[in-house]
């Protein structure tokens, strides 16, 4: 495998556009992938699309998801990203909502981690997102159920895994 010299620059390249006409073909394609858990593909076609629609909610929505599925890997981009793409969501239920999930996401990637402290982070996202959880809800009006399952699973996840909120002295420990 040949490695680039440290001198060379790394090569750009014109993207290609989508055409109009394939926009829901591509968006079937990028829910596959992320099924097929291939988030950074999914990524890919969503960007492409929102380049020929920018205005396209289900892309962006797709788009958040698939940041979130990669935030065992880089969460703080992946992360900041989401939360731009929820908040530019137009109606005020999916913002909220798609909000609670990426803290959710957040939680369930700080759980998974090997770092100290991480249980107590695991916990502060989960009840962010429960909190996002019960605004959707309210919003809702009942309409679909999508944020009560949501905030349940959250509630089992903290008590399955015994998070509980970071102790007031645990700072305190940390610097002495």
């Amino acid at each position: 495998m040949k490695t680039l010299a440290p001198s060379q620059e790394t090569p750009q390249f014109e993207l290609k556009p989508l055409s109009k006409d394939g926009v829901d073909n591509a968006l079937g394609k990028a829910e596959h992938y992320r099924l097929l858990n291939q988030p950074r593909l999914a990524e890919s076609i969503c960007l492409d699309v929102l380049d020929v629609d920018p205005g396209n909610q289900k892309a962006a929505i797709i788009l958040l998801l698939a940041l979130t599925d990669q935030f065992k890997q880089s969460s703080t981009k992946a992360s900041k990203h989401a939360l731009e793409l929820a908040n530019s969501l137009k109606d005020e239920y999916s913002k909220i909502y798609y909000t609670g999930i990426i803290h959710e996401r957040q939680g369930a990637a700080a759980l998974g981690s090997s770092l100290p402290g991480a249980d107590f982070d695991a916990y502060t996202w989960y009840r962010e997102a429960m909190q996002f959880y019960e605004k959707a809800s309210e919003i809702n009006k009942g309409e679909n159920n999508d944020p009560i399952l949501r905030w349940n699973t959250c509630a089992r996840i903290i008590m399955e895994s015994h998070l509980r909120e970071r102790p007031s002295d645990d700072y305190q420990t940390m610097l002495e």
